[in-house]
């Protein structure tokens, strides 16, 4: 059986809405939509899109890359690596024991002007690593593009080529498609420059598509494939509703099921990206998680809402503030927290020094707490350097104990360490494992196996289905629900 898989990139597109002129890239050039434009979309199937593709075409360009060639441990040892969606000609190879120099690296993807001075918008993974950067217009010109900025965090980038009087499409701010509207998609797939297809708007809101938490994506049908990456996607009026960004296939193919970065979101980082180079969020330091219905049912919630913080970065805006794990954050600057990836767009939207107000959960009571929001480090300097200490496992071996599955024993740097998880356990089937930490319990700590038990006991008195507990694994801490049905004490 061929492994189903998300492969990043991919595209459809054509628009027809437009960012103009030097200073004011948002303003509405003289092909875009006018303002007595209906805003909903039209539902009915035009009999052809011919005049559609024809009025956006010109504004869809080819983006050709060239770069060194990454190291590619997998190739190496001849697995097959999972190739990025656009990179159809994009070469990883082996790793190279005599240290020879990699060969050259090309690249081909999608992209689509927004202003007549030459600002086109494409995917970060499409120019990601290169070197040089050719744009392929429709009619025929070839013309030397260079990087304006990019945002690894939504997959988006901003290119520039010299010239003026280019035809451009802007981005659909006033409306967002609806489930069932009818979109059409225009790139270069495998390298077929100038390719439209159609479909619909499949589902709106799709989550974890990508490890982005900035980004909700639209789905749509209509075909794409390679090379699509970073092209764009129109509505029936020809207005940019969303960017090609992932595929989801068997095979590498298109199998109709397709994924848009939104325009609003495309529209916001693209103006971010031309006015500064780069994208600045807000940043409270604190690693969150959602809560789930078994999280909810442990601490007491009505409804699986909220981000519960599982880790606050040391001398960060969060631990400053006050903020303690295990908080769930239930509301910001007033606004309702749905999930962990809903806060962190609510945060990423401040400005640095912004107060930004937290009703949270505690201990049962709702308190109000104030964070200054700091600068979000980019996502390199992230995962490089929110590892904290890792906990030690030294100290004198006592005889373990057994609590809902797992033998324990107790951490000489703090916690308890899982010595072993029993086959059919809801520990097992949590991924817990020998050598994690665990923490808390319920919010109490855990320095030995009995206080484990006594917390279990409690949650279960208190009628219970199971009990939070904060594990360390690596130096990473998060918190994973046990179902209590196998406690015995």
């Amino acid at each position: 059986m061929k492994k189903t898989q998300f492969i990043a990139g991919a595209a459809v597109g054509a628009v027809a809405t437009v960012l103009a002129g030097a200073g004011g890239y948002w303003a509405r050039g003289a092909e875009a939509a006018t303002a007595g434009e209906p805003a909903a979309l039209a539902s009915a199937s035009p009999s052809s899109f011919a005049d559609i593709v024809q009025k956006v075409s010109p504004a869809v360009v080819s983006i050709d890359v060239e770069g060194k060639a990454k190291r590619d441990p997998a190739a190496f040892r001849g697995q097959a690596p999972q190739l990025p969606f656009g990179f159809e000609f994009r070469q990883l190879v082996p790793e190279d024991p005599e240290g020879a120099p990699a060969p050259k690296m090309r690249a081909t993807g999608s992209g689509f002007l927004i202003s007549s001075d030459g600002y086109i918008v494409t995917n970060n993974h499409v120019i990601d690593g290169a070197d040089d950067i050719k744009v392929r217009l429709t009619d025929g010109r070839e013309l030397k593009a260079h990087l304006v900025g990019r945002d690894a965090a939504t997959d988006i980038a901003v290119v520039k080529v010299e010239g003026h009087d280019f035809t451009y499409v802007s981005f659909e701010d006033r409306a967002k498609p609806r489930v069932g509207d009818w979109v059409v998609a225009v790139g270069n797939p495998f390298g077929l420059g100038g390719t439209a297809t159609a479909g619909i708007v499949s589902a709106l809101g799709r989550k974890n598509v990508s490890d982005s938490n900035y980004v909700d994506y639209m789905q749509i049908d209509a075909p794409i494939n390679r090379g699509n990456s970073g092209g764009p996607t129109f509505d029936v009026q020809g207005r940019v509703v969303g960017v090609n960004t992932a595929i989801f296939s068997p095979s590498g193919g298109s199998v109709g099921i397709g994924f848009d970065i939104p325009a609003d979101v495309a529209a916001q980082v693209s103006k971010q990206l031309i006015s500064g180079g780069k994208v600045v969020r807000g940043y409270i330091g604190a690693a969150i998680q959602d809560v789930t219905p078994e999280i909810a049912d442990s601490l007491g919630l009505a409804q699986p809402k909220g981000a519960l913080v599982a880790e606050l970065t040391p001398g960060g805006p969060s631990q400053r503030a006050g903020l303690q794990p295990g908080d769930v954050v239930q509301k910001i600057n007033g606004r309702e927290v749905a999930s962990a990836s809903d806060l962190t767009r609510q945060v990423a939207l401040a400005s640095a020094g912004e107060t930004l107000k937290l009703d949270v959960l505690r201990n049962g009571r709702v308190q109000a707490i104030d964070v200054h929001s700091g600068i979000r480090p980019s996502e390199a300097q992230l995962a490089s350097n929110d590892t904290p200490d890792e906990a030690g496992a030294g100290g004198a071996e006592p005889a373990s104990s057994k609590v809902l599955g797992m033998r324990l024993e107790p951490n000489a740097s703090g916690g308890v360490t899982i010595d072993g998880v029993g086959r059919g356990s809801d520990a097992a089937d949590k991924g817990l494992q020998a050598g994690d930490v665990i923490l808390s319990a319920a919010g109490r700590p855990t320095a030995t196996p009995a206080d484990l038990s006594a917390a279990v006991a409690q949650q279960k008195r208190e009628g219970r289905k199971a009990v939070l507990l904060m594990v360390q694994r690596d130096g990473r801490r998060s918190f994973v629900p046990l179902s209590l049905s196998e406690a015995k004490g």
